[in-house]
C-alpha cells in the first residue's frame, strides 16, 4: 500500500491531498489558509464517481447515419452511446472537423469553453480549445461573460477602461477601506460564500477576516440587498426588492442634489454630462421628479431611510460597492453605471476609501495588494474568423441563423452553425431557459465534447472524449490576485481511458494537417517547461526570484514576495488630480455620466444616462399577480459552478437542491421547512427542498445554481436548477448579458 499527501490548488484554493494506491483518499486544508474553503471535501467521490466518462463516445444514430440525419439529432440527451477505441473515434473526429471547414468554412463552427474546468495554467481548457481551432483556420468564439457581460459592455463607456481592469487595478484594497472609510454601501452585499473563488485560485480566504476588522474600527456597513446573508454578520440589511437598486441610487442622488451635498467642483472638473443627467433627476425632462418617496413605492426601501442614507454618504468617507448578481439582470447595465453617477455626485472618487468597487466579495482575489506579475499562459494564436457573438445569446445563435441583432453599437447578424465543440465547461448549468437550449441543441450537425463526467451538456453531445480532472495531470498554478505559485503534480493515473485535453487535441490536429502548428514539436511537459522559463524571466526582470522548474516541483508550492500594501495605489487619484494631465480613454476624457456615444445608438433598453426602466419581470410588473415570487439564484455555497455535483447528489438530502422562503411567504403556500416544493412558472417546473428563513425578505426565493440540468419525462427539473425557470434575453442591447435574476415563479407544495 502506496499513500502519498501532496498540496495542489483550484479555483477555490489550495488543499492537501492524500492517494493510496492510485486512488485519492482524503483531502485535508492548507495550513496557511486562514479560511479554507470546504468545497475539496467531496472531492475523492467526485474524481472516482460512477458518472466519469470511461471511454470515448460516440451517439448511436449519429455513428450509424451520420450527421447530416435531421432526425436523430432530437434524440440528444435522449440516446444511448457507442463506446470506441481511442484511434478509431479520434478518426471520425477529425474527419468530421475536416468536412465542415471544407463543406461551409471555419465562420461555421463555434468554440466553446468557460475557462473554469481547471486552475491549471498549460491544461487550461478554454485556451487549449482555442488554440486548437486557431491553428486549422478559426471559429466563432463568444464575447465577455454570463457573469459580467453587462458591466464589461457599461464600464469601458463609463470609464474609459475594461471592466476587469477597472476591477482588479482601479479599486480600494481592503486595507484602503479598512485605513479610510466610514460607511460601506454594498448594493448585493460582500459574500464571503462567493470569494472563496476565483480565476486560477485565491489561497487565504479573507473576506470575513476583513469584516471583522471592518467591526472592530467602526466602519458603518450596510448591505442594500434581498439576504441578509449577503454580508458578513454585524451589517445593517436594508432589504430591497430585487432589479430595483437603480431606482434607490435615484432617490439617493435626489437627496443629495436637492439638498445641496454634491460636489459641483469635481462634477465639472472630471465628469461630463451631468447638467442632462439631472434634467431626467428633477423631472425636468419626464416630469418625474426621482424622490425618495417616488424611489421607496418601487424599491420598498422606506423614503426617510432613503433620506437619512443620503446625508450619512455625503457627511462621511463613502465606498459604494456593487455585487455582479445587479448586472446579471434585465438592464443590468443600469445599476453599475448609476453607482458610477452617484460616486461622481458625492465627489469621492480618486479619495482613499472613497468612490466605487465593483466585485468585491463576487470572487476572491479582488481588495487584496499583490504585485500583478504576466506570464505562465498558453497561446492561443490569432482567430482568423473575425465573427463573434456575445456568450449568453448562444441559444439565439443556433435557432436564429442569418437574423439581425445588436450588440454595443453594431448591426450583426447570427452566424449558420454547423459544429459546435465544446471543452471545460457545462452551457446546461450557465444558460438561461434550459429547455429552449435544449431546443437549440438540437439544431447543429455535430456536437462534440471533452469532459471528465456525463453532465447534460455531454448527454447532449454526438462524440464524447473523456477527459483528465486537474489530479490527473502535472501543471502550474498561479492566479493574478494572488502570491501564491503552485506545483500541480499528477497525483493519480488517469481514470477510465481519460487523456490531458492537449493530447487529444495534438491527435486531432496531426490527422486534420496542422499537428505540428498546434504543438510545435513540444509535449505538455516541455510546454510547462517553457512557459515556466519565460514566467521566471519575466519575474526577474521585475525583481522577483523565482525558484528553476525543478526546484518548483520539489518545492510543491512558494509564496512569491509579490503582496504588500505598497502595491495598492489610490484609485483614480491621478486623474482627480488633474484629469487633464492624467485622462480617462473616454471619448471626453472624463466619467461619462451622460454618453454621447450610447445615445447615438439610439437604444430604447440602454440611453444616454442611467435610467430606471422596470425589468419584464418584477414585483411590480402585471405578471406578478400570476407568479408573486422573484426568483434569485445565487452561486452554489458547496461547489463551483455544476463542479463536483456528481458526488454532492449523492449526499442524503441534498437533493433537490434547496429554496429559502421567507416564513410569511410559506406560511401562506402551507409550505415546512425540509418539505418537497415545486418551484414554477410558465416556462418550466423544478422540484427544491423547502429551507424556511428570516434572512430573505417577504416576496423573494433564492435557489442556487449548480444543480445538474435532469427533467423527467414530464419535463419538470427533478434536481432544483433555476435556469429551468429564468428567461433568455439579453440585460439589453448594449451588453446583451444574461438576465437571470430578472424572473417571476411561485412555488407549491410538490
Amino acid at each position: 500500500m502506496t499513500t502519498k499527501t501532496r498540496t495542489t490548488t483550484s479555483h477555490w484554493g489550495a488543499f492537501n491531498v492524500t492517494t493510496e494506491n492510485d486512488r485519492i483518499v482524503g483531502v485535508s486544508d492548507f495550513e496557511l489558509d486562514p479560511n479554507p474553503s470546504a468545497i475539496s471535501k467531496v472531492l475523492p467521490a467526485a474524481v472516482h464517481h460512477e458518472s466519469r466518462v470511461a471511454k470515448p463516445s460516440i451517439r448511436k444514430s449519429w455513428l450509424e447515419h451520420g450527421p447530416s440525419h435531421a432526425q436523430s439529432r432530437e434524440l440528444r440527451g435522449a440516446e444511448e452511446f457507442v463506446e470506441l477505441p481511442w484511434d478509431e473515434a479520434l478518426d471520425i473526429a477529425a474527419a468530421e472537423i475536416n468536412r465542415v471547414r471544407q463543406s461551409h468554412g471555419n465562420e461555421s463552427i463555434f468554440g466553446g469553453s468557460y475557462g473554469w474546468a481547471s486552475a491549471g495554467r498549460f491544461h487550461h481548457a478554454l485556451g487549449q480549445l482555442h488554440r486548437f481551432l486557431n491553428c486549422g483556420g478559426g471559429y466563432v468564439a463568444s464575447v465577455a461573460s454570463y457573469s459580467t457581460a453587462a458591466a464589461q459592455a457599461i464600464i469601458p463607456h463609463v470609464f474609459g477602461m475594461p471592466f476587469l481592469k477597472m476591477m482588479w487595478s482601479e479599486i480600494n484594497s481592503w486595507q484602503m477601506i479598512a485605513d479610510n472609510t466610514q460607511t460601506l454601501v454594498m448594493f448585493g452585499g460582500i459574500n464571503p460564500k462567493n470569494s472563496q473563488v476565483s480565476m486560477g485560485g485565491v489561497t487565504h480566504h479573507e473576506t470575513n477576516s476583513w469584516f471583522k476588522e471592518f467591526e472592530k474600527r467602526g466602519i458603518k456597513r450596510i448591505n442594500i440587498s434581498p439576504q441578509r446573508t449577503d454580508t458578513p454578520d454585524g451589517a445593517t440589511w436594508q432589504p430591497i426588492k430585487p432589479g430595483t437598486d437603480t431606482a434607490m441610487m435615484l432617490g439617493l442622488a435626489y437627496v443629495i442634489n436637492s439638498e445641496g451635498l454634491l460636489d459641483e467642483q469635481f462634477l465639472e472638473r472630471n465628469t461630463t454630462g451631468f447638467e442632462i443627467f439631472r434634467q431626467y433627476l428633477t423631472g425636468e425632462s419626464d416630469g418625474i421628479a426621482k424622490m425618495p418617496e417616488w424611489a421607496a413605492s418601487l424599491c420598498g426601501v422606506e423614503a426617510k431611510i432613503i433620506r437619512e442614507l443620503a446625508r450619512t454618504m455625503a457627511a462621511t468617507r463613502t465606498l459604494i460597492t456593487l455585487s455582479w448578481s445587479l448586472q446579471r439582470a434585465e438592464h443590468g447595465e443600469q445599476p453599475y453605471w448609476m453607482a458610477a453617477t452617484l460616486a461622481a455626485m458625492l465627489g469621492q472618487i480618486g479619495l482613499p476609501g472613497g468612490g466605487i468597487g465593483y466585485g468585491y466579495g463576487a470572487i476572491g482575489g479582488i481588495g487584496i495588494s499583490v504585485k500583478r506579475l504576466s506570464g505562465l499562459t498558453f497561446p492561443q494564436m490569432q482567430n482568423p474568423v473575425k465573427q463573434s457573438i456575445p456568450v449568453a445569446r448562444i441559444a439565439d445563435m443556433l435557432l436564429q441563423p442569418g437574423e439581425p441583432f445588436n450588440f454595443n453599437g453594431k448591426a450583426l447578424n447570427y452566424p449558420d452553425i454547423k459544429l459546435v465543440y465544446w471543452c471545460g465547461g457545462n452551457p446546461f448549468h450557465h444558460h438561461q431557459d434550459l429547455n429552449r437550449l435544449n431546443q437549440a441543441w438540437q439544431q447543429p450537425e455535430t456536437i462534440i465534447v471533452h469532459e471528465p463526467w456525463w453532465t447534460a451538456t455531454a448527454k447532449r453531445a454526438d462524440i464524447v472524449f473523456p477527459a483528465t480532472t486537474a489530479y490527473e495531470r502535472h501543471d502550474i498554478g498561479r492566479a493574478q490576485g494572488d502570491s501564491y505559485l503552485f506545483d500541480m503534480p499528477a497525483l493519480i493515473p488517469p481514470v477510465g481511458e481519460a487523456r490531458d485535453d492537449y493530447d487529444i487535441f495534438a491527435e486531432l490536429a496531426q490527422r486534420a494537417g496542422f499537428g505540428e502548428a498546434f504543438t510545435e514539436g513540444r509535449s505538455s511537459e516541455a510546454w510547462l517547461q517553457h512557459m515556466y522559463d519565460e514566467f521566471r524571466h519575466e519575474s526577474a526582470e521585475q525583481s522577483i526570484d523565482v525558484p528553476t522548474f525543478d526546484e518548483m516541483q520539489q518545492k510543491n508550492w512558494i509564496d512569491l514576495p509579490v503582496r504588500d500594501a505598497r502595491f495598492s495605489d489610490v484609485p483614480f487619484a491621478a486623474f482627480r488630480e488633474d484629469p487633464t494631465a492624467a485622462p480617462l480613454s473616454t471619448p471626453s476624457g472624463k466619467i461619462e455620466i451622460f454618453s454621447e456615444t450610447i445615445a447615438s445608438f439610439g437604444y430604447d433598453d440602454c440611453p444616454g444616462h442611467a435610467t430606471w426602466l422596470p425589468p419584464r419581470e418584477w414585483l411590480g410588473a402585471e405578471r406578478a399577480t400570476q407568479f408573486p415570487l422573484h426568483l434569485v439564484s445565487p452561486q452554489p455555497g458547496d461547489k463551483l459552478h455544476s463542479q463536483l455535483e456528481c458526488a454532492i447528489a449523492d449526499i442524503p438530502g441534498e437533493r433537490p437542491a434547496p429554496v429559502t422562503l421567507n416564513p410569511a411567504d410559506a406560511a401562506a403556500r402551507s409550505i415546512t421547512h425540509g418539505s418537497l416544493v415545486c418551484v414554477f412558472n410558465d416556462r418550466c417546473e423544478s422540484l427544491a427542498r423547502a429551507k424556511i428563513s428570516a434572512d430573505i425578505m417577504p416576496g423573494v426565493v433564492a435557489l442556487p445554481t449548480g444543480a445538474w440540468f435532469s427533467p423527467d419525462a414530464n419535463g419538470t427539473d427533478s434536481q432544483g436548477n433555476p435556469n429551468t425557470l429564468t428567461r433568455d434575453v439579453g440585460t439589453s442591447q448594449l451588453g446583451q448579458g444574461s438576465s437571470a435574476h430578472s424572473c417571476l415563479v411561485d412555488v407549491k407544495p410538490a
